[in-house]
């Protein structure tokens, strides 16, 4: 499904999924609206609720677990006291990082349904932005308002049912509305009806993960991994061009999402606070840059889904994998070498404290180092992961110098024809010039 509502197909795939129209149209329209005002409402009323509650609330001194709840300890007001900050900035902070969070998923869930609610494929892309994120992946203000509200419980269970099995069915359809392979439908079915007790009833006899006294993400792993090696065999057997741009976008935008999350979190390992329930300046920069990576998943698919002409992806892979990595060793670098010039002063000048200089010298080495490392990065990686994009500019650049300094206009054209058969590698190549005379020669 390409952003015109086509499916870009390799030769003998069977044509792309009918549109909806009549009746059906109008049923999927309405259901998807209803949907869509459920999980804002359930949001909206959960997150003044728990928002209202972190103002209010006080946890013990010595319940540290309640900053992960969001709660806070008299000591952790007295942070915020020294911070110049109050009870009330935290809480409305907590509401702005959610609200940006469930206003991306949801945004984009209401444009593509603005623009495709005809497509059924992009209707159901639509229906798992609105509910997935919003419901299951972000914000606990919909749990927390089961929880104050038991009567409320069962349909925000069911929202958060839906959104699971919306992402199932995601990863089983997208980007052609087919299932493919085959069996995959069959694992989408085997996944709902084992998520259906976990969701609905849990602890119960029919709960099959308490009672075999199994991890949650143990017992689902098998499935996901059917998902994803569907995937793999869609992208690889079946996927056309279209849908190949289309799966690249979405694979980076969680591979982004996921890896810079991780990334805050190995960050948060090496260099903890030195309480780890204290609140800091760092801890509000930490909450506002996680939730900033996982907004990278609904704009991916958003984009994959509506843009009519992908730009190509690998571009911005490469750019990001340079750059990145660019930023580990520059970093690794400047720490190294604060450390390092540290040991050295105080072995030459005997004192203890000379972080000035360890700070003015590794930044002086990491602005000597910038341009050389990046070069050497950007070449590792063109090398390893873009080989024939590498040789291609290798080729390009070598002839281009030696347009420079040939004067042997039949050389120079069988050069030319040579080049563009190894860099573009087209079926048939020719080359005419024209005599000052007027005539062509082949």
């Amino acid at each position: 499904m390409n952003g015109n509502g086509e499916t870009g197909t390799k030769a003998g795939d069977r044509g792309a999924p009918g549109a909806l129209r009549g009746h059906w149209l109008l049923a999927a329209r309405v259901t998807w609206l209803a949907v869509a005002v459920l999980v804002l409402g359930v949001f909206v009323a959960g997150e003044f609720l728990y928002m209202e509650e972190l103002r209010t609330t006080m946890c013990g001194e010595d319940a540290q677990i309640c900053v992960r709840d969001g709660f806070l300890t008299p000591g952790n007001v007295r942070e915020l006291e020294n911070l110049g900050l109050s009870v009330g900035f935290y809480a409305a902070f907590d509401a702005a990082i959610n609200g940006v969070f469930v206003a991306a998923w949801l945004g984009v869930g209401a444009l593509i349904f603005w623009r495709r609610s005809d497509d059924w494929m992009a209707l159901l892309v639509a229906l798992f932005l609105v509910t997935y994120g919003p419901m299951s992946f972000g914000p606990v203000a919909p749990a927390f308002l089961a929880e104050e509200y038991p009567a409320l419980w069962w349909p925000i269970s069911g929202l958060q049912f839906l959104g699971q099995a919306c992402l199932a069915l995601f990863f089983c359809l997208f980007p052609s509305g087919r299932f493919v392979p085959r069996w995959s439908r069959w694992l989408a079915l085997a996944y709902l009806a084992s998520l259906a007790p976990l969701t609905f009833f849990p602890g119960s006899p029919l709960d099959w993960v308490s009672r075999f006294e199994l991890s949650g993400g143990v017992a689902i792993a098998p499935f996901w991994g059917g998902f994803l090696a569907a995937q793999v065999y869609r992208y690889r057997r079946t996927s056309g061009t279209v849908e190949r741009q289309q799966t690249r976008w979405v694979v980076f935008g969680i591979t982004a999402a996921l890896g810079g999350f991780a990334g805050l979190i190995a960050l948060d390992i090496i260099f903890p606070l030195p309480d780890a329930s204290s609140i800091t300046f760092s801890l509000f920069a930490f909450w506002a840059a996680a939730y900033g990576f996982l907004l990278l998943i609904p704009l991916s698919i958003g984009f994959a889904v509506l843009r009519s002409r992908l730009f190509d992806v690998d571009v911005v892979i490469n750019r990001t994998l340079a750059y990145g990595a660019l930023t580990v060793s520059l970093v690794l670098v400047y720490l190294g070498g604060v450390a390092a010039t540290q040991t050295v002063f105080r072995f030459l000048t005997g004192q203890e404290q000379q972080l000035q200089l360890a700070v003015v010298a590794s930044t002086l080495v990491i602005a000597a180092l910038f341009n050389p490392l990046r070069k050497r990065i950007q070449d590792f990686i063109d090398r390893r992961f873009y080989r024939k994009k590498y040789d291609a500019a290798k080729t390009l650049e070598a002839f281009s110098v030696k347009l420079c300094d040939e004067t042997d206009l039949d050389s120079l054209s069988t050069e030319m024809v040579s080049v563009v058969r190894e860099t573009m590698q087209p079926e048939y190549v020719s080359l005419w010039l024209r005599e000052p005379e007027g005539e062509v020669r082949r």
